[in-house]
């Protein structure tokens, strides 16, 4: 499978839209599912998503290999949602999510506890949500993600332990 996912990015970089293609659809869940935990909406992850891959069809060819093509993907993936992020933030008067679509996402082939565990990321506010998502999940360190969210490193501890605290709470009342 390697060997195909190789071929399949040496294939889009000299412009074989059919390899693209299949890179996309290889990797259009995980993008998803990245921007959908940042942006805690189902329209502007799939919005995002879609920036996703134009980016990489744009920087394919500047793609070198230092790294996995899924880890190149997903440093886009995330930085990309988290510019949208940082865009809403700013715009936004309130700092909760206010879409209830949110909570039932297609992508969560999940059942029992982590149903519960995902439905209760998306009720976090948004910055405590998106450093939960980066440190938990995505396994970024505070002092990246106080880089990529341009806070203070103590902030994002802040954040991440304030983020623990209602999801244990909530998900305890369940």
């Amino acid at each position: 499978m390697a060997t195909e996912l190789a071929q399949a990015v040496a294939a889009a970089k000299q412009g074989d839209k059919q390899a693209f293609y299949s890179l996309y659809q290889q990797f259009i869940g995980r993008v998803y599912a990245i921007c959908w935990r940042l942006l805690a909406n189902k329209q502007k992850a799939e919005d995002a998503s879609q920036e996703v891959f134009i980016k990489v069809w744009q920087q394919l060819p500047q793609f070198r290999g230092d790294s996995s093509f899924a880890t190149w993907l997903h440093s886009i993936a995330t930085r990309t949602a988290i510019d949208i992020w940082r865009q809403e933030k700013y715009l936004r008067l309130t700092d909760s999510t206010d879409d209830n679509d949110s909570l039932s996402e297609p992508w969560m082939e999940c059942s029992g506890n982590s149903a519960a565990l995902e439905q209760a990321i998306q009720r976090l506010p948004a910055q405590a949500r998106a450093v939960f998502v980066l440190f938990a999940l995505e396994g970024y360190q505070h002092q990246e993600i106080a880089a990529l969210l341009g806070i203070a490193e103590g902030t994002s501890k802040a954040q991440y332990f304030r983020a623990r605290q209602l999801l244990q709470e909530w998900l305890a009342d369940e």
